[in-house]
């Protein structure tokens, strides 16, 4: 039995206006989880809450909470360790000889005063009757007739304390009594303030919020609700130190609490409280006129600041803009793209500023001379190395965009914010820099490094980081963004009609979800293992609320998942720890093109990358780009196919691997100067040559006629224009089954006249040449190193992969196989 709180004094009034927001706010379902009284005004943690819950230490008699894995509390596990027990031999043998917290009532039935320990459960009037005028024990004390119960003193005078006085004489509980004892000769000590201020005695999961205002009770009240909803675990005593905080410098509200001093957990919970509160009564329409917006009333998480536009005029009307644009919008960081663009404003106002005399601020002044020295503006800071040439584009596009969006709103009309700005204040296409080639493409890992990464990938398990493994590889293995991965759902994986696995994800980004995409059985049973995982951790939570890669921090149900940023720090701590992996590098040395090992640059592996490689292994395999557009989930072949186009600098070093292996029609190795070679065969590559069944052509008349007047009438091996190279042997292979292919029907012909039949026959001398050319070719291959070998067959893929033009004589196709990067995995 549990000694009857004491009611607070009285509380002040709800005339505070916060206060009276927030209290119809806050539910009493939850007010009743923590048996909150307002009278009484103590918060008590539950003990089998899924998120507030506290465990209570499992040794024997121990009521304290406890916080640690094991399930015992600080102390008791401070014994366990001095002992050198196990824990649970400790808590089964143990024996309570400390001392206990909290208090309770008298023993004598209906006495309403507190006990004066645990091992005396007797108030002082009814111990001092027991032991000085009955003498009696204590059963037959309790049953005398003569004890009678007691009437209690009243409150201890502490304001935070919601426990009774001692004695008529004594306004304070017994602890209060000893600390009042301890501090009153301590010089200044002002016993008054000390009632004020002083916290209450403080209890497993009980927190006092008495002696605080009413709107930092609501505040505190309504931010655990909050935090509780959102699956983040709130201790007690982190709430009780804000609140002992609070109360201390007796201040009205939470956000009034200066962060100086406070214990990183007490931070975080007093910005929480501070965050959530104040998004209380926002609108879209209470925010749009304020120069810092919070995106909470927008359904957004953060802020977009518009204070350091300078220019009133420019300011309202970005304000315009960004409210027009926010709900048009559908990727995941809205909040940071508004900003960007915000930001490209600010770089045109600081250019008003400081290169008008009136600063910008009268906008009918202002002509194309202003927009013309802001984009010199531009050019000097991308040369000075203050701005990069992407962002200085990126920035001038978003302006000359939203001028023409503001335009369009109706911005410039009499009483807006734009009225009298001149037409020629704006950007027109020149003004903008054409863009670098693209960059995007080419950012595919190579086979070595997958291969790499694929083998290190046990290591991330002795980091206690088996989600992020598990993310890791199936990032490798479907080329789904980071985001569409870190927050699968536990039901992810499903069967098609044939029984094959099939993915099932959310494209965040273009807003399409339940995405299907066909997987390997080996990725298969890496989902199917994480999800006999997250079962075991979470068993009683609803398989429709589960989260594939649950989040450790904050997610006692399983419901929240990890952040792709996180997962992306953990990556890159993991790669900075892995061994160089040595890839084939052409450097120039002394003028000359040298084919070295280096290491690669782990800078280039990150998450995105595995999305690249993906579209790039599956594009080396022969996949067409429209069926690659669905695999990628894009809605235009352009995006898609700029996943996979190599850049020229990687498709000139295939060439001139490939080109080192050359030969002409008599098979003969093609050795000339290397440097000569190399360039005419760019050249030649890009005006002077035409594809061919198994090589290229350099016939005037052929080439200008795209390969369609061959003089002897594709008889490529017995022309002195031809060429061919390494990366054709599939198809003279082909070439050459086809020949034999042809002459064995052409001879089981019975209904062909003879001269047709001889003029359609292939030649032995064609044939015998092939075989030869094909033999040329294989042994020089076999002549090579194990490393130099692979070099070239990686640079035929290249080569073979952006070849331009093809010939269509009924020749096969020959797809290449994708690599294994993980060979020893099993399905």
């Amino acid at each position: 039995m549990m000694l009857s709180l004491v009611r607070a004094p009285a509380p002040e009034p709800v005339g505070d206006q916060v206060a009276a927001q927030l209290w119809p706010l806050i539910e009493e379902e939850f007010l009743g989880l923590l048996g909150w009284d307002r009278a009484v005004r103590v918060v008590t943690m539950p003990t089998d809450h899924l998120v507030l819950g506290i465990k209570v230490c499992r040794v024997i008699n121990c009521t304290k909470p406890s916080y640690l894995s094991v399930g015992i509390c600080v102390g008791c596990d401070r014994r366990r360790r001095q002992s050198g027990q196990p824990v649970e031999e400790f808590v089964v043998t143990a024996k309570r000889r400390w001392r206990s917290t909290g208090v309770g009532p008298c023993s004598v039935p209906g006495c309403a005063r507190p006990w004066k320990t645990r091992a005396h459960p007797l108030c002082t009037a009814h111990d001092y009757q027991r032991t000085d005028v009955f003498k009696l024990p204590l059963e037959e004390f309790i049953g005398h007739p003569d004890v009678v119960p007691l009437e209690r003193f009243g409150p201890c005078a502490v304001r935070a304390c919601y426990r009774d006085q001692v004695g008529p004489k004594t306004p304070y509980c017994q602890v209060h009594l000893r600390h009042l004892s301890a501090h009153r000769d301590r010089e200044g000590f002002d016993e008054a303030h000390w009632r004020l201020t002083g916290p209450a005695i403080a209890e497993g999961r009980m927190v006092s919020l008495r002696g605080l205002p009413d709107r930092v009770v609501a505040q505190a009240l309504y931010g655990l609700q909050e935090r509780t909803k959102t699956g983040t675990r709130t201790k007690d005593f982190e709430l009780r130190n804000l609140c002992d905080r609070i109360r201390l410098a007796q201040l009205g509200s939470v956000d009034e609490l200066p962060e100086e001093g406070l214990s990183k957990p007490v931070l975080g919970l007093r910005n929480a409280v501070t965050k959530i509160c104040a998004r209380v009564g926002l609108t879209p329409e209470t925010e749009r006129h304020k120069d810092v917006w919070q995106m909470s009333p927008f359904g957004l998480a953060g802020t977009i600041r518009f204070a350091d536009i300078s220019q009133p005029w420019l300011r309202e009307a970005t304000k315009r803009w960004a409210f027009e644009d926010i709900p048009k919008r559908r990727a995941k960081k809205i909040p940071t793209i508004v900003q960007n663009h915000i930001n490209a404003m600010v770089h045109l106002s600081d250019s008003l500023r400081l290169q008008r005399d009136d600063h910008g601020d009268d906008l009918a002044a202002l002509s194309r001379t202003d927009m013309t020295a802001f984009c010199n503006r531009m050019a000097y800071l991308v040369d000075t190395g203050n701005k990069s040439l992407g962002t200085r584009i990126n920035q001038l596009c978003h302006i000359k965009r939203m001028f023409s969006q503001m335009r369009a709103a109706g911005l410039t009309r009499p009483g807006e914010p734009l009225h009298g700005l001149p037409d020629d204040f704006t950007l027109t296409d020149t003004d903008i820099p054409n863009r670098p080639e693209d960059e995007e493409a080419g950012r595919d890992l190579p086979v070595e490094v997958m291969r790499h990464l694929a083998q290190h990938l046990p290591d991330l398990d002795g980091w206690n980081c088996l989600e992020v493994r598990v993310a890791v590889e199936l990032l490798m293995d479907t080329g789904r963004r980071p985001d569409e991965i870190a927050r699968l759902n536990y039901d992810c994986l499903e069967r098609d009609g044939d029984g094959k696995p099939v993915l099932i994800y959310d494209n965040f980004k273009a807003h399409r979800n339940g995405r299907r995409l066909p997987i390997a059985e080996a990725t298969a049973g890496v989902i199917t293992q994480q999800q006999e995982r997250v079962r075991a951790r979470f068993p009683d939570t609803p398989i429709a609320e589960l989260k594939l890669l649950p989040s450790s921090r904050s997610n006692r149900a399983g419901t929240k998942p990890l952040s792709d940023g996180w997962i992306g720090d953990r990556h890159r701590q993991w790669v900075e720890t892995l061994p160089p992996v040595q890839v084939a590098t052409v450097v120039e040395i002394d003028g000359e093109l040298i084919t070295k090992m280096l290491p690669f640059d782990t800078e280039k592996i990150f998450l995105y990358a595995y999305r690249h490689t993906y579209a790039q292994r599956h594009a080396d395999a022969g996949v067409p780009v429209d069926v690659l557009r669905q695999l990628m989930d894009h809605r235009r072949l352009g995006t898609s196919q700029k996943y996979y186009r190599v850049g020229e600098e990687r498709r000139r070093e295939a060439v001139e691997r490939v080109t080192t292996m050359q030969f002409d029609r008599h098979g003969n190795r093609v050795w000339r100067d290397a440097q000569a070679l190399l360039d005419s065969e760019h050249t030649r590559r890009a005006i002077g040559e035409v594809a061919v069944p198994y090589g290229v052509c350099t016939e005037p008349t052929n080439v200008a006629a795209d390969g369609q007047d061959c003089p002897v009438r594709f008889r490529c091996v017995g022309c002195g224009h031809f060429r061919t190279d390494i990366s054709y042997l599939p198809d003279l292979e082909a070439h050459l089954a086809d020949l034999l292919r042809n002459r064995e029907r052409l001879i089981a012909m019975t209904d062909a006249d003879e001269w047709a039949k001889t003029e359609a026959m292939p030649s032995d001398q064609e044939i015998r040449r092939i075989r030869r050319l094909i033999s040329r070719v294989r042994d020089d291959m076999d002549g090579l190193s194990t490393e130099d070998k692979q070099q070239i067959l990686d640079a035929v893929n290249i080569v073979r992969r952006h070849r331009t033009s093809t010939v269509g004589l009924g020749m096969p196709r020959v797809r290449q196989p994708r690599p294994d990067l993980q060979p020893e995995r099993i399905a």
